[in-house]
């Protein structure tokens, strides 16, 4: 089915679990103050971004136990199934991962008891695809959470398509190889992070790089392998991207500055926790050790997981 200029598609509704933690999911899209992609309001965001290569307009709204979802779509682009809509609002809300599963295993553990069942419900909240993930982990590589969201908009407001309602949509891969090195550059990206963008969406252009949910650990080992062997992908980028993208709870963040402070002040341990450490002490955590990354994250901030 086809229609021409502003498509309203109907609301669709999903239940939440009782222990969804709505507050760190709005602040999860709340990071750049200047609006510009998104916006939050209250209970409810309203994000820019491409569907089937049209603008649209994805608004989320988080009531008791609930979720109301609407896709408003610019342009002559097919109308967006009730099916893809759940998918895509079930994705991005972290409703796919078995967080009930991994607190029944630990919440009663000598050393994360505690912190999992005073954090019930913790989920790691999606980017709305995968590249969008992996934009911002390549962006976010060695600088502060401040500085990335200051490239990220510049990124966004110089190749970003704008949505009728005047918010602009997170750049797809066949925007971003449309662009120069000197274009990236001009946004804030190194030399290195601008080449590594680039040379993602043409492989992802010509076929040889797919970031689809894996089925399974070969495939994770496969795209992880396919990442790293891009100059200036490293593997906390690999793991974040998966983290944040792909609903991937197992990789480890153990280079995380925040998850090594945060895990020092968990073992009470007055030496700094170094990278080494944090990485042995979370793979004892496989498959969970991202979400127990997370959980040591939240400490900190409810924006910083």
């Amino acid at each position: 089915m086809k229609a021409s200029g502003f498509i309203e598609n109907g609301f669709i509704e999903i239940v939440l679990p009782t222990n969804y933690h709505t507050k760190d999911f709005l602040a999860f899209h709340q990071r750049d103050e200047m609006e510009v992609s998104e916006i939050v309001q209250q209970n409810k965001i309203k994000k820019g971004m491409v569907w089937q290569e049209y603008p649209a307009l994805l608004t989320i709204a988080l009531e008791k136990n609930k979720a109301r979802i609407q896709l408003d779509i610019d342009g002559d682009g097919d109308l967006c199934s009730d099916e893809a809509l759940s998918a895509l609002a079930s994705h991005m809300l972290g409703l796919k991962q078995p967080v009930e599963l991994f607190e029944s295993i630990y919440q009663d553990h000598p050393v994360i008891g505690d912190l999992v069942t005073r954090q019930t419900g913790l989920r790691i909240y999606q980017s709305a695809t995968p590249f969008e993930a992996l934009s911002w982990a390549i962006i976010g590589q060695q600088i502060s959470v401040s500085a990335a969201i200051s490239i990220r908009r510049r990124f966004i407001q110089a190749i970003g398509i704008q949505h009728s309602s005047g918010l602009l949509c997170h750049p797809t891969h066949k925007q971003v190889i449309q662009c120069s090195e000197q274009d990236l550059r001009q946004c804030g990206f190194s030399v290195g992070k601008a080449n590594a963008l680039l040379n993602v969406c043409r492989l992802i252009d010509s076929g040889a790089l797919a970031l689809n949910i894996p089925e399974g650990e070969n495939e994770i080992n496969c795209l992880t392998d396919n990442l790293l062997a891009i100059k200036g992908i490293g593997m906390w980028t690999v793991n974040y991207a998966l983290l944040r993208g792909l609903n991937y709870l197992n990789g480890s963040l153990h280079g995380d500055v925040a998850v090594r402070r945060n895990l020092q002040y968990l073992l009470k341990q007055e030496d700094k926790v170094g990278a080494a450490q944090a990485e042995e002490w979370l793979a004892g955590f496989s498959p969970w050790k991202a979400l127990v990354g997370a959980h040591l994250w939240r400490q900190q901030s409810s924006s910083g997981y």
